[in-house]
């Protein structure tokens, strides 16, 4: 080994012994992480990445629990009916992870025996399951070794070693500088270590330098702006969509439908709208549209963020006096519960209404 490796390799071992002395004494307790010494459930672990896609740890907790409760086993959720699923996942967002957690448990108990395999290769070839997804489980649940970056891991390496090359053409580079860290000492470990370490320490906005096990070796703490890292390239302006939601209620339900299975909240309930487009809807256009002859009137819009663009839905409300319109009934308060939030916000009364009114 040349000095210049030698001294590197040296330097790997002294971050990854303070990081793991750091983890030992200030792990987070968290709902799916095994007790210390004891072996991590796989099905646990793949579910809890799965909810924490794209979704903080508060949110997706009072979920995890609520499935785990319900559902103990991969065995027990790939039995579960697919609308009763979509129905607890609601609120979580990304509903495609909702399908593809079907889909993933299905296989499990199908074609491994109700067992998650072991090896990357492998859990990649599971739906739902990508390069994260597998490298996670593989090191938490089996322990491992694997390179798991998540956005929390992102941003320490980037600023551990002052990355300049912007996110998202920068996520090549920092895998690398991750990968190099990695070994084959507590690999579950270290891939939680470097996560609780991303959220409680090196967090976005204001990290806690002087708290940091890794403050002395950091590259961006010593340019003096640890914050700017990791450099974002220039955000392209978001799209934004107008549409059209339907409010039928009826003594006390609502009247929904169900999504087509593929795309955008596929398989949710939903309140019947329009397509949803660049130009906003006119009254006319609207009314042609809905889902039943009624008195309609305009009730307001609420306005929804989705990954990719925004949304501005208007809402037209009627009332029914039989629930005889070709739609699935439920009452207002199960409404809200299982709808998707972006119609739970119109269910809840975010829109502008007179009180009273349907």
């Amino acid at each position: 080994m040349s000095p210049v490796a030698k001294s590197l390799a040296n330097v790997s071992a002294k971050i990854r012994a303070a990081l793991l002395s750091w983890y030992d004494d200030n792990a987070r307790v968290l709902p799916w992480r095994a007790p210390r010494g004891a072996r991590a459930d796989p099905y646990r672990v793949w579910l809890s990445e799965i909810m924490l896609q794209q979704t903080t740890v508060a949110h997706a907790t009072p979920y995890f629990i609520a499935f785990t409760r319900r559902w103990p086993t991969v065995r027990d959720l790939a039995a579960a009916p697919d609308a009763e699923v979509m129905a607890a996942w609601a609120g979580l967002g990304y509903y495609a992870r909702a399908r593809n957690l079907l889909a993933c448990a299905k296989a499990v108990t199908q074609a491994h025996g109700g067992e998650f395999p072991g090896h990357e290769a492998a859990l990649r070839t599971l739906p739902g399951v990508g390069a994260y997804t597998a490298a996670a489980i593989a090191a938490i649940a089996f322990n491992r070794p694997a390179t798991v970056v998540d956005g929390n891991v992102e941003r320490v390496i980037a600023r551990l070693y002052a990355v300049e090359t912007p996110i998202p053409a920068g996520k090549v580079e920092i895998a690398g500088l991750a990968g190099a860290l990695s070994s084959a000492e507590r690999p579950g470990d270290w891939a939680q270590a470097m996560m609780d370490l991303g959220s409680m320490i090196c967090r976005p906005r204001e990290p806690l330098c002087p708290r940091c096990p890794l403050a002395e070796f950091c590259l961006g703490r010593a340019g003096g702006e640890p914050a700017a890292f990791p450099r974002r390239a220039e955000v392209k302006a978001r799209p934004h969509r107008h549409g059209v939601a339907f409010r039928l209620t009826c003594n006390g339900s609502i009247g929904l439908v169900r999504r087509p299975p593929r795309g955008l909240l596929g398989g949710m309930l939903a309140l019947p709208t329009t397509a949803w487009r660049e130009t906003p809807w006119t009254a006319s256009e609207a009314l042609a549209e809905a889902p039943t002859e009624a008195n309609w009137r305009a009730a307001g819009e609420v306005e929804h963020v989705f990954t990719h663009f925004s949304l501005t839905l208007a809402i037209y409300a009627a009332k029914s006096d039989s629930p005889d319109a070709p739609l699935i009934w439920t009452p207002l308060g199960e409404a809200v519960a299982v709808t998707p939030s972006l119609f739970a916000k119109a269910l809840r009364g975010l829109l502008i209404s007179p009180p009273g009114r349907a």
